[in-house]
């Protein structure tokens, strides 16, 4: 795939900027962020999501992202001054604004040349993301810590495997290789996998020790995900559960982003039905009605390929009830039916997918039977104890119900489990109301902040800043996230608030609709 604007091209294929036909010299940290900005030219990119491209999701100093943005300007005759090409985004990002972005094919692609042999790996990914966990390198002699080698890893087959859109490759297979010496292209080769995950640990000055785990793409060898991991000693086995819940819960967000991104780097004619639905699951995430809606053509696009592809099903019954708790001026009735249509249609098909279960707990809520569909969100956490997104929807749902405990607890575990999930901005916003539902305002003022500035939020997050402000006394702060929701908004009425957020307690809707009013809502 290549990327033209101006003068230039971005080429997916080669990995390489070119204007007028010559190559540009950049490093490759600063071709990732131009590709980052330009695919997604149409919205600004926030700091902490390019440090997760870039940097894999590293800690690293504002002089090293300022730094390659600078070469970033300078590769297209840019600078911070005219930014002509890449803008700020005061306190929040940077957006690519140079003249309209064509995508087209590769040059062989469009020529008609035979393609490039595809390895086994990419066949099987077709399908589902496919992977093998390799035992970790224990160095040094044997010790108590030997048995980690193969139990961490054994471990985390067992609950990848619960999980229906991977492919776990059985342990007999996998453990024939080792994390210390194999070669991850190898075993993507013999295994036919595009995933491997490897791990090694190390003692620790002053005791303790680390345990960094690695997922690498088969094919190119890349890092997709890396984390390390201090442990204390004499609490090597107590951190065996917390260790395998981070894993699965980065796994879960990291390899659909990384399906996404191969995905956008094929020809948009030849998408598989795969590839269509997890580009469709990132327009989703992006929370607007425009990306709303191009998830919804890639979901049917998928479902055109693969009419039995239940998540795919699931994906139009997300994006269908995100027109509806979001308004998106349709037919309110008509997304709601749609939202549980495709709910039960995923179920149908695949009963034991957390994602379906979700789906079909969510789409109650638009039906306005909200406690009905905490049953469907429980048995998706049985599915999967470790699915955020599920643990954080039974937190909302105990937030409207009136239950701040239950709330609390839940949207904190969700909040552990996935620090940069999607949805993290209506995680803080649900945190912010289980403290109204305390009267703790000052607590509830300082979360709902934290929501209503966090990408992806919506219109309906920016009201409850306004009301958990003005209910904390603080009127200036209230007004600004008004005047910033009419912004995003215009119309936004307190109607259609608790038409999306329907509380049981009158008295917490008395409080919310009080506070809404004093700003013209």
């Amino acid at each position: 795939m290549i990327y033209a604007f101006d003068s230039f091209e971005l080429d997916a294929g080669k990995f390489e900027l070119r204007h007028g036909g010559e190559r540009v010299p950049c490093e490759p940290q600063v071709l990732r962020l131009l590709f980052l900005l330009v695919a997604q030219a149409d919205r600004f990119i926030s700091r902490d999501e390019i440090i997760d491209v870039v940097w894999n999701g590293r800690i690293i100093s504002e002089a090293a992202l300022s730094s390659r943005i600078k070469s970033a300007r300078k590769a297209l005759g840019d600078d911070g001054s005219s930014q002509c090409m890449i803008r700020t985004v005061h306190g929040q990002g940077f957006r690519f604004v140079g003249t309209p972005v064509h995508m087209i094919a590769a040059p062989e692609a469009r020529l008609g040349g035979s393609p490039p042999e595809v390895p086994p790996t990419n066949r099987r990914s077709e399908l589902r993301p496919s992977i093998a966990i390799l035992p970790f390198e224990i160095p040094g002699p044997a010790s108590h810590k030997a048995c980690w080698a193969h139990a961490l890893p054994h471990d985390l087959i067992v609950e990848l495997s619960r999980l229906h859109w991977l492919f776990v490759i059985a342990r007999g297979s996998s453990f024939q290789f080792s994390s210390a010496t194999a070669d991850v292209r190898d075993v993507g080769a013999r295994l036919g996998v595009r995933y491997c995950l490897t791990g090694s640990m190390k003692d620790r000055s002053g005791g303790g020790v680390d345990l960094t785990v690695e997922l690498s793409d088969t094919c190119d060898a890349g890092i997709v995900w890396s984390e390390r991991y201090p442990i204390e000693p004499h609490r090597v086995h107590d951190a065996r559960s917390t260790i395998v819940a981070d894993t699965l819960a980065a796994l879960e967000i990291r390899i659909p982003a990384h399906e996404a991104e191969l995905g956008r780097l094929q020809n948009p004619e030849q998408l598989s039905a795969w590839s269509a639905y997890h580009i469709g699951l990132q327009h989703m995430f992006r929370f607007n009605r425009r990306d709303n809606e191009v998830a919804l053509g890639l979901f049917d696009r998928a479902l055109a390929i693969d009419p039995n592809f239940a998540r795919a099903h699931g994906g139009l019954s997300f994006a269908h009830f995100q027109n509806a708790f979001l308004q998106y001026g349709r037919e309110r009735d008509r997304e709601v039916a749609k939202a549980m249509h495709c709910a039960e249609q995923a179920l149908r098909l695949d009963a034991l997918d957390p994602f379906a279960n979700l789906n079909m707990g969510r789409a109650h809520w638009l039906e306005g039977r909200v406690e009905a569909g905490v049953a469907w969100l429980d048995r998706a956490i049985e599915l999967n104890p470790n699915y955020a997104q599920a643990i954080y929807s039974r937190a909302w749902s105990e937030m409207i119900l009136g239950n701040s405990e239950a709330c609390q607890r839940d949207v904190d575990d969700a909040m552990s489990l996935s620090p940069i999930d999607p949805l993290r901005y209506a995680m803080s916003a649900t945190r912010a109301m289980s403290h109204i539902l305390r009267s703790e305002f000052s607590l509830a003022a300082e979360w709902a902040e934290k929501a209503a500035r966090a990408p992806g939020a919506h219109h309906l997050i920016g009201l409850i800043a306004v009301s958990c402000h003005q209910m904390n006394g603080d009127a200036a702060s209230a007004r600004r996230w008004a005047e910033e929701t009419r912004k995003r908004a215009q119309g936004t009425s307190q109607e259609d608030f608790f038409l999306s957020f329907p509380f049981v307690d009158p008295a917490v809707r008395a409080g919310l609709g009080e506070a809404l009013q004093a700003h013209g809502f």
